[in-house]
């Protein structure tokens, strides 16, 4: 009898087993597939990746570059609708371009029991023209609701063999199987680049000979490579990264070199010595970066004749900031020209960078250009030289022995600030005697954000006082380009942000714009302090720096990147005058990241008639790996339970 139940037991447990698991093996839709309509593994996914595979080789016969796609994923609910739509992009240059061929797409339900496959009709996929160099297909597949397997299957065809293409094991759903075989011809050496930092199930190489010929006895062997993830989860963005490019799971290709079968050798991928080279002679880089600008003709002689380096370098940067607007366009390897920037007084950021370069360096200013890539388009590559991975140029001045990043694009930028866009890590620096070499970029002038709260409770029991408050860095350059533009609207806006008190007599007292430093102050009186017979319940962070928890995934995988290092400094102080005493106050808070790498601490004090309360937030670095999330989460959640719930407990005398 025991023997009995155990077998009717195994034989249960095995049938729900079966049925909680998708088919990740092939590209065969089962029961399974139709019938499961949950994915236990992650319950906010909205779609589901079950099984996909790519095959790139090259053709015998056309020496094209073929690409074989094969998707099956699963719609778990209404909110996955929107992966039921398939966008391919097709690149082109000149007379080449890209076909797509062969597509086979389906679409699977479930209705009444009864299996129903829906094809996708030729007349339901359109083409339509992205930009210079790109052509869109778009297809949605047809009668998808929740619960849908869709398939689709189709060819890529490619005269660029040198854009062999690349592989995203990740993407914003979570995918059960990801494979991608890879066939190179030995006559093709490529730089091969694992991103995003998971592991690979399956990494697999053979050799196969003779795999192409070349005619005339000539032939090429070939590597075979096979790539499996499994159980990728999904990539969820959140606050503080940098672009998802830099940490999708992807397999990435960089052609090196290409050996004819006649011999010859072509050296695609390049040294930064000859990189540098090309650069020198680029007529946007280059050759920008050494013509003669005629500053002299261009600015006052009291700003010429200044002993003071730093001082004439900052009257120098203030005036291009001034005199030349930035159109919102990078256009580093575009047509810059500093002659058209000249007369037209508006231009590109790298128009407007070089500029300044080429007006230190004819006023005798130590000055070199920097590559950069922005936070939005990614890391450059660090292993080899890929141009295309930069995007935006900066100047360095070095200055009695003191170094600056400049970027004379907004005129709220003071010297040797970099707006926040460029705080992506590091740079090429350009050296066109020495060579070049990378450099760290980081914010030279410390970003904070520093309150200071002086209030008494007046014979009339009103509770007033006085309110400065310091921003530095990057918080500093917001400030400023809120403020200057309408001085006005930004008091109401102010105002309006804090309903429970009136806000009167506001003053700014930092320099200017170009001041690193934004300086304000102004009077305020709470308008309905929460009074309850014989008590006043005060909260003391009148002004809050965090009212939730930015840190909210089960698990982060990628960096968490503030960009800067950063410091929070709240002071509060009250004058009970001798109407009331303290009853309760806040309790204190010590709490540090690991490695000291950040410190939250709060301290409460009454002397005499005078309460005295300071919190200080500090991040010490600007960038944290994976590992300090968690510490990071539970950090953030006590600084924010901290702001939210503290209060004051004040009794009548």
């Amino acid at each position: 009898m025991k023997q009995t139940l155990t077998l009717v037991f195994l034989c249960i447990t095995l049938n729900l087993f079966s049925q909680s698991k998708f088919n990740a093996e092939n590209f065969t839709v089962t029961a399974n597939d139709l019938e499961i309509n949950e994915f236990k593994k992650d319950s906010t996914a909205n779609a589901l990746m079950i099984y996909e595979s790519g095959n790139s080789y090259i053709d015998k016969n056309s020496f094209n570059l073929i690409t074989e796609y094969k998707h099956k994923l699963k719609i778990l609910n209404r909110e996955g609708f929107d992966k039921a739509t398939i966008t391919v992009y097709l690149y082109n240059s000149g007379k080449n371009k890209e076909k797509f061929k062969n597509l086979i797409a389906a679409t699977h339900n479930l209705d009444n029991g009864e299996v129903e496959h829906i094809k996708l009709k030729a007349n339901s996929v359109f083409e339509e023209k992205y930009n210079a160099n790109y052509t869109l297909i778009k297809f949605t597949m047809p009668k998808v609701k929740e619960g849908s397997v869709i398939t689709y299957s189709y060819t890529l065809e490619s005269p660029f063999k040198y854009k062999y293409r690349g592989w995203a094991f990740q993407d914003d759903i979570p995918k059960l199987y990801s494979e991608y075989k890879a066939s190179i011809p030995a006559n093709y050496e490529y730089n091969i680049k694992l991103v995003g930092g998971k592991k690979l199930a399956t990494n697999e190489s053979k050799r196969t000979p003779k795999c192409l010929s070349g005619g005339n006895g000539a032939y090429a062997d070939c590597f075979d490579s096979v790539y499996i993830m499994k159980d990728v989860p999904a990539f969820i963005e959140e606050d503080f990264m940098t672009t998802k490019d830099n940490y999708l799971a992807r397999i990435e290709y960089e052609l090196k070199i290409f050996k004819g079968f006649d011999g010859s050798t072509d050296n695609i991928t390049k040294t930064w010595k000859t990189t540098d080279k090309e650069l020198k002679l680029d007529k946007s880089i280059g050759r920008q970066l050494s013509k003669s600008v005629g500053s002299k003709n261009l600015i006052g002689q009291e700003i010429i004749n200044e002993t003071d380096v730093l001082k004439k370098a900052e009257a120098l940067y203030n005036y291009v900031q001034d005199t030349y607007t930035w159109n919102e366009k990078y256009d580093l390897f575009g047509e810059s020209s500093t002659k058209d920037l000249l007369k037209n007084k508006s231009g590109s950021a790298a128009e407007i960078n070089i500029l300044l370069h080429n007006i230190l360096d004819e006023n005798d200013i130590n000055v070199k250009p920097i590559l950069i890539s922005t936070r939005n388009n990614g890391l450059p590559t660090t292993v080899y030289p890929v141009i295309s991975d930069f995007n935006y140029l900066i100047v360095q001045a070095t200055i009695n022995n003191k170094t600056y990043l400049l970027d004379a694009t907004d005129r709220y930028l003071s010297f040797g600030e970099l707006p926040f866009r460029c705080l992506n890590q590091y740079g090429r620096l350009l050296d066109f005697k020495a060579g070049s070499s990378w450099t760290d970029i980081e914010a030279n002038i410390m970003t904070s954000i520093q309150y200071q709260v002086k209030l008494k409770i007046t014979e009339d029991e009103k509770i007033e006082g006085e309110v400065k408050l310091k921003n530095t860095g990057i918080n500093a350059l917001y400030k400023k380009k809120n403020y200057y533009p309408n001085p006005v609207e930004y008091v109401k806006r102010i105002q309006n942000n804090y309903e429970s008190i009136a806000i009167s007599e506001h003053e700014v007292t930092s320099k200017g714009k170009d001041d690193n430093e934004f300086l304000e102050q102004f009077n305020i009186e709470f308008i309905d302090a929460e009074v309850i017979a014989d008590h006043i319940y005060l909260d003391p962070f009148v002004f809050k720096f965090f009212t939730k928890n930015p840190f909210k995934l089960q698990e982060r995988t990628y960096p968490i990147d503030f960009g800067y290092k950063d410091a929070y400094l709240y002071s509060f102080e009250l004058d009970l005058g001798d109407k009331y005493t303290v009853e309760d106050i806040p309790k204190d808070l010590n709490i540090r990241l690991p490695n000291n790498t950040g410190v939250g601490m709060l301290n409460t004090k009454v002397n005499g008639n005078i309460l005295t309360l300071y919190l200080k937030i500090s991040f010490n670095n600007a960038l944290y790996e994976s590992e300090y999330y968690e510490s990071l989460k539970k950090f953030m959640s006590s600084i924010v339970d901290t702001q939210i719930n503290s209060i004051i407990v004040l009794k009548k005398k």
